[in-house]
């Protein structure tokens, strides 16, 4: 392996001319393909398509037609009043006119069952606009005894109603949510309007993700380009780590299109992860040619460049390889973007890796040797960074044993905070809750039962008494639940079509003892009503029926034991009769499983990894041990602090582990390879460490404020995990940088490991 680092070093700076022009038509082919990438905001896609949620959701969707709606909900102290009403009543009209909706269901479109005789009347809930306060009331009564109105778009404190649009099958959601705007401004009226639904939300996030890698870029580039000055103070300290990070970035958002892939929410992560990681092999390189470039230093600027490939080639590598493989343990995620993520950030870091010892050596072989910066590993610099490093090795060294424990003793104690932690997928909770979409939605689940959608489909003759009642005492069972704030089922309308047509005395709020009887209640209906009222609850044949619910929390807790609960329930129903359970609410127990499991799985794979390589570094056992052990601490410390922080684990906290696995691994492999050579150059371990925290642990630290300061950009985004995401990579790599800086060479010192100590004491 020396042989061939030596002649890729020689190699490089022989070729550099072509190595650099590789290099730039490989960016300039890669950046031509990212305007071609396409933005994916539909939350079921993150889920992959042979998951049972999204097969329920689309045989669903099959029978009953698309369950996708979009709402506007108008708040008034009275929405009785008669500028109310008909604010409402054109609103609804005007929704019908938008292309992209099919149905609007609306106090005007919603229908009052009665009868006259023998004859079933059905009618607008809202006939006309009263014009008297008595005429005013007397609606209300009505209203709330329609159990297909009241608490389904009128609210039961008749302070807010809701117009729901259907959409249709392959209608845009940007230019619906754009007509439903221009729509409210063509309606105008004091009432304050509020558009909800997943159409919106998707639109939001559509635009926010767009508005984020917009923003992340240039304003992380940025940041990066001055934190590199102050670190090496030259300007090819701060262009090349720079150019490294700018080509891996075209390289990898450059596959996007390239794999037939989309941008999701968390891919916005994908430029600020290399702009924080791509340029760390650089910094070791650049700091390794600062140090050997001393006083006095007669080597050319290429041969310096080719001492420090040599020098630092292997730990660069495994440092390289480690975080590619962290990244690529998320492929046992069963999150479709988390998956996408680690794959395309693995190839970044590759395309870094492979640019930082190349590329930038190429370019130094190009440029003049510049003059030697004084107080380089200087026991008297006055510089921040040096001269904490000389405090930590202070510590370090007098008290070892004191420096592990306390370290113990902080981790275990801040890991009580994952008795805390929840997990969290509600697309809402990606915004902080004075935002349009967190606040409409907070409307729906106070005022109509909630956002969340569960489906519950019975197949058989739905015109069966004895499906019917199956039907309504399962829906009469989730009502129950005080998550659920509103159910609906063609069971319901049977009911109430019996009643009013046997004097609509209570008792008869049931379903008829005949299939006749319920053939003839549709009958009448049909005659009276439009059969397309029930196309949401029944389907043509009458072969299949849906039991709606809204869940009025999205919580996972909530959801969790709603979704227990009818599985519970089925459990009990003879094989068959209810065969398919779905929906949004379904979709989002399915990704809270998926993202815990996953964390699980790549955690675990992660840290095997890193552990299996590191001791491949060193040939030894002991060496992957004393890798892990600053990494379980950092874990430990991480996952505690988001539970008492209330930090929930979502998609985009899931894949903090996997990252500051990979990237935290860095610091500890170049502690050690560092303390390995001074070792061997013949320093005591008292010495060893000193040395190699004043050498070292300069580049260490720079590697590790390089990803800190990268990810700070995160706070930038409109969305609240991906800020979270930002803060939490702050913490963990900040612990890493501890564990590798205190814990670690404690450990050296205290254990004496012997793949570290030279070979005479070895023998």
């Amino acid at each position: 392996m020396g042989r061939f680092v030596d002649r890729m070093a020689d190699g490089v700076v022989r070729f550099r001319w072509p190595v650099i022009v590789v290099f730039v038509a490989l960016t300039a082919f890669f950046a031509s393909r990212i305007p071609t990438a396409q933005v994916d905001p539909e939350v079921k896609n993150q889920l992959p398509k042979h998951m049972r949620a999204r097969i329920h959701i689309d045989q669903i969707e099959k029978i009953f037609g698309g369950s996708d709606m979009i709402m506007l909900v108008v708040e008034a102290d009275d929405v009785l009043a008669p500028q109310t009403l008909k604010r409402l009543r054109k609103l609804g009209k005007g929704m019908e006119r938008l292309p992209g909706i099919d149905r609007v269901l609306s106090p005007f479109t919603l229908k009052d069952i009665r009868a006259e005789g023998d004859q079933l009347l059905v009618e607008a809930a809202v006939k006309r606009i009263p014009r008297t306060e008595k005429a005013r009331e007397k609606l209300r009564r009505a209203l709330r005894e329609n159990e297909l109105v009241y608490g389904n778009v009128i609210s039961k404190d008749f302070k807010a109603a809701a117009l729901i649009g259907f959409m249709k099958a392959g209608a845009s959601d940007e230019k619906t949510v754009e007509g439903l705007r221009r729509l409210i401004g063509q309606v105008p009226g004091p009432e304050p309007v509020w558009l909800a639904g997943m159409p919106f939300i998707r639109v939001h996030l559509n635009h926010d993700i767009r508005h984020d890698m917009k923003r992340f870029l240039p304003a992380g580039l940025l940041i990066m380009l001055v934190f590199l000055f102050l670190c090496f103070r030259q300007l090819r300290g701060v262009v090349l780590p720079f150019l490294v990070v700018v080509m891996s970035i075209a390289f990898s958002m450059g596959l996007i299109p390239l794999l037939g892939w989309k941008i999701q929410m968390i891919t916005v992560l994908l430029p600020v992860i290399l702009i924080a990681v791509a340029n760390d092999y650089g910094i070791h390189l650049l700091a390794r040619y600062q140090e050997d470039n001393c006083p006095g230093c007669e080597e050319s600027s290429g041969r310096l460049a080719a001492r420090g490939v040599r020098e630092l080639a292997m730990p660069v590598l495994l440092t390289g390889l480690t975080t590619i493989a962290g990244l690529l343990s998320l492929q046992t995620h069963i999150v479709v973007p988390a998956k996408q993520l680690g794959i395309l950030a693995s190839a970044g870091v590759a395309f870094a890796l492979v640019a930082s010892l190349t590329f930038i050596p190429a370019v130094l072989a190009i440029l003049r040797r510049p003059k030697p910066i004084p107080g380089l590993a200087d026991e008297t610099s006055e510089r921040l960074i040096e001269k904490s490093l000389r405090r930590a090795s202070e510590a370090v060294t007098r008290r070892p044993w004191l420096t592990l424990l306390v370290s113990l003793v902080v981790a275990a104690g801040t890991g009580t905070g994952i008795a805390l932690l929840v997990v969290d997928t509600n697309p809402i909770h990606y915004y902080p809750p004075e935002a349009e979409v967190a606040r409409a939605s907070g409307l729906v689940d106070k005022h109509f039962g909630g956002s969340g959608v569960v489906s519950v489909v019975a197949e058989g003759d739905v015109k069966s008494p004895e499906l019917l009642r199956a039907i309504d005492r399962f829906e009469k069972k989730l009502g129950t639940l005080p998550e659920v704030g509103q159910t609906s089922s063609i069971a319901r309308v049977v009911r109430k079509m019996n009643r009013v047509l046997n004097a609509d005395e209570p008792d008869n709020d049931r379903i008829p003892d005949s299939r006749d009887a319920v053939a003839q209640y549709f009958l009448l209906y049909s005659m009276s009503g439009d059969p397309e009222d029930f196309e949401r609850m029944v389907d043509f044949d009458y072969r299949h029926a849906q039991i709606t619910a809204r869940i009025n929390t999205l919580s996972s807790t909530a959801i969790d034991k709603v979704m227990r609960f009818i599985h519970r329930e089925l459990e009990k129903e003879p094989e068959g009769r209810f065969p398919l359970v779905g929906g949004f609410v379904d979709l989002l127990n399915d990704l809270v499983k998926a993202i815990v499991s996953g964390q699980i799985r790549s955690l675990v794979l992660s840290l095997g990894l890193v552990a299996v390589m590191v001791m491949l570094l060193f040939r030894s056992f002991a060496a992957g041990l004393i890798a892990a052990i600053p990494l379980c601490l950092s874990m430990l410390m991480l996952f505690g602090i988001m539970g008492y922080a209330g930090i929930e684990l979502n998609i985009a906290t899931a894949m903090l582990s996997s990252i500051m696995i990979g990237v935290g691994v860095d610091y500890t492999i170049h502690f050690l390879w560092r303390y390995q050579a001074e070792r061997r150059e013949g320093l005591e371990p008292l010495g060893a460490v000193r040395k190699t925290l004043l050498t070292s642990g300069r580049g260490i630290v720079f590697n590790a404020l390089s990803v800190m300061v990268g990810f700070v950009v995160v706070l930038l985004s409109a969305f609240l995990p991906v800020r979270f995401f930002g803060v939490l990579v702050v913490v963990s790599v900040g612990t890493c940088l501890v564990g590798a800086l205190v814990v670690v060479p404690a450990l050296c010192l205290i254990v004496r490991p012997r793949f570290l100590e030279p070979a005479a004491e070895k023998k």
